[in-house]
């Protein structure tokens, strides 16, 4: 199918009569580049590989024709494995939207809250299982969950999983699903250790490979700033003032770095919450849903859950803290500009961060667009070497301002203990 045909809608996709009622019900009527191209290979029962990048609709490229492929039977037809628990609830909330008033049963199935409301969800013969690897081993362990009659498995955001470490897991959970299961696997990236995958577990794949070759999404701005590590609290401030976001989604390195900036915040202006890995999952259910319906106007979160947040809303990602991962970055910036969606990214970058500014451009192959605010101004080409002769220039002048200080006499009136930076570790 040639990527004109989207405008067929879809219609065009030989769906049921029931799911194309629903897909209207729900305001969709014209699919992405990525559905157009994947559903139609899925529905032939085949083994596909889908590379898109974030934001332009995968989720629905593999709800839609295993919806379409399910038996009447009240048994696990369907698994869908996820990296973390807020996007297997969020494939699951949006499989309840597809599925309407149909009569499909749904299950979903993560860590971090009890067993037995997922079991009871089972037990009432769930067709379709969405989980994460680890809460589903220990289901299929403790004989909740059979997946011996499995028709499709769906690895959703493929390359996350593996990031983070699950592939003992999506390999143990594989061994033990019918060899003429199909599998579809979706990934924003093709990474080698996601290929491996593919080619031990897969049958002859079809790749539908929507990636753009600008691997950041055009319709994003990025800007960039240089500033010092203790005035970045001051130049955000400024910066919501100047933006006004609608809702906005700002990125830090580690969970402790997420809960100091939320609170500072919050003491500053109301609507911002934090959400990062150690919190009860109840809470981050919370926080999700209340940031959903806007709510909360302002989410500080750390990369661990930043690849789980999937709202339409959000109209800037601010990068508090560089990444070290360039992928990292296309993720981050990958949460605004959803679906079409014009969206703003800015980044904060310190002196001894423009390597890593550098091999994000380089990554992106764009720069970085120079951003200046009152007192404070952009990335500007060559930003390295200017900064380390700024910080030169800066040390010749206390070291000049120190040989002209007046020396005290050793008998004058006590001492005194010089003033000082005080320089703080860094965790």
């Amino acid at each position: 199918m040639s990527l004109a045909e989207c405008d067929l809608g879809f219609e065009s996709l030989d769906l049921r009569p029931e799911i194309l009622a629903n897909l209207r019900k729900i305001g969709y009527h014209e699919p992405s580049p990525i559905q157009a191209a994947f559903i139609p290979e899925a529905l032939r029962g085949i083994d596909v590989i889908g590379q898109a990048q974030t934001g332009t609709g995968k989720t629905a490229s593999f709800l839609l024709p295993a919806l379409e492929r399910l038996s009447e039977g009240r048994y696990p037809q369907v698994l869908v494995l996820g990296p973390t628990r807020e996007l297997v609830l969020q494939v699951h909330d949006e499989a309840k939207r597809i599925i309407g008033d149909m009569d499909v049963s749904l299950a979903c199935i993560y860590g971090g809250e009890g067993f037995d409301k997922q079991i009871r969800a089972l037990q009432r013969g769930a067709q379709i299982v969405v989980g994460t690897p680890g809460r589903l081993i220990d289901m299929i362990r403790r004989g909740h969950l059979d997946i011996r009659r499995l028709t499709t498995v769906i690895l959703d955001e493929a390359d996350r999983m593996l990031d983070i470490g699950f592939r003992p897991d999506i390999e143990r959970i594989l061994r033990q699903t019918p060899k003429e299961r199909q599998t579809l696997l979706l990934s924003a990236t093709m990474a080698d250790e996601v290929m491996s995958i593919t080619n031990r577990y897969m049958v002859d794949p079809v790749i539908v490979d929507l990636s753009s070759k600008e691997i950041s999404v055009d319709r994003i701005e990025q800007h960039c700033f240089r500033v010092d590590e203790e005035r970045k609290l001051k130049l955000l401030m400024r910066l919501l003032v100047r933006e006004k976001p609608r809702q906005c989604l700002i990125f830090c390195q580690m969970k402790s770095s997420v809960r100091d900036l939320a609170e500072a915040l919050g003491k500053r202006i109301r609507g911002v919450m934090a959400m990062q890995g150690d919190m009860p999952q109840n809470k981050r259910t919370k926080v999700m849903k209340a940031f959903r319906e806007g709510q909360i106007r302002i989410l500080v979160a750390t990369d661990v859950v930043g690849r789980g947040i999937d709202v339409e809303g959000i109209s800037h990602v601010i990068n508090y803290d560089v990444p070290e991962d360039p992928d990292a970055y296309v993720h981050r910036i990958g949460r605004t500009g959803r679906m079409g969606k014009d969206g703003r990214a800015f980044t904060f970058v310190t002196a001894v961060q423009s390597q890593l500014l550098t091999d994000i451009e380089k990554h992106i192959n764009k720069m970085l667009i120079p951003d200046s605010i009152e007192g404070f101004i952009g990335c500007l080409p060559g930003g390295k070497e200017r900064a380390e002769k700024a910080l030169a220039a800066k040390r010749a002048r206390a070291s000049m301002a120190m040989a002209r200080r007046p020396r005290r006499s050793p008998g004058g009136g006590g001492s005194r203990r010089p003033k000082g930076r005080v320089s703080r570790r860094r965790g």
